[in-house]
């Protein structure tokens, strides 16, 4: 695994050891950067479900300002950092371990709001996806024009009108699945 473009393009990152996490490929990850195209700089992510960071280190290598990742492994927040300090990104990195719901309730209550979400959910917990956007419109984290990315299993088919958001765009690769979604205007 590698960060595959921006200033940190080529470096290395560790990933978290068992079946537990399951690292976005490379082209999963390219083709999700041509989809988004430029990441302003003064850009606000959140990386859900962080397992190795390495979406959220793509974001900062292509200009993002800040990402936050959560994950309540502690294997695989020790691997964030580890991948921060590899990269350089320690300082535009918050690293959290906590469930995500409790997160983005505290996202909410400190009225933070990202321009970018990337939710990377475990694969096969029936209603997890739909709790988490309903969780993302009821605390109003999610920037006017920001943008949801739920990586999900190709099987599940999720709706295009979800709480205040609605799908904008839906791309398969392999055995993975990306659904962007936008608030409804």
């Amino acid at each position: 695994m590698r960060v595959i473009s921006g200033s940190r393009k080529g470096h290395k990152l560790k990933v978290p050891k068992g079946m537990k996490v399951r690292p976005t490929e490379d082209r999963t990850k390219e083709a999700l950067f041509n989809i988004l195209n430029h990441i302003d700089e003064n850009s606000i992510i959140l990386d859900a479900f962080g397992g190795s960071g390495s979406i959220g280190i793509e974001f900062l290598s292509r200009g993002a300002k800040t990402c936050y990742f959560i994950d309540n492994s502690i294997e695989s927040i020790n691997i964030i950092n580890e991948n921060l300090e590899h990269t350089r990104f320690l300082e535009q990195g918050i690293v959290i371990k906590s469930d995500i719901l409790v997160a983005m309730r505290k996202f909410s209550a400190k009225k933070l709001a990202f321009n970018y979400i990337y939710l990377d959910p475990p694969f096969r917990q029936e209603g997890l996806i739909n709790e988490l956007l309903k969780a993302i419109d009821i605390g109003d984290i999610l920037t006017k024009d920001g943008i949801i990315v739920v990586e999900h299993e190709k099987e599940l088919d999720l709706e295009d009108n979800l709480f205040g958001f609605i799908k904008s765009d839906f791309r398969r690769y392999g055995s993975k699945s990306l659904s962007f979604y936008k608030r409804k205007t």
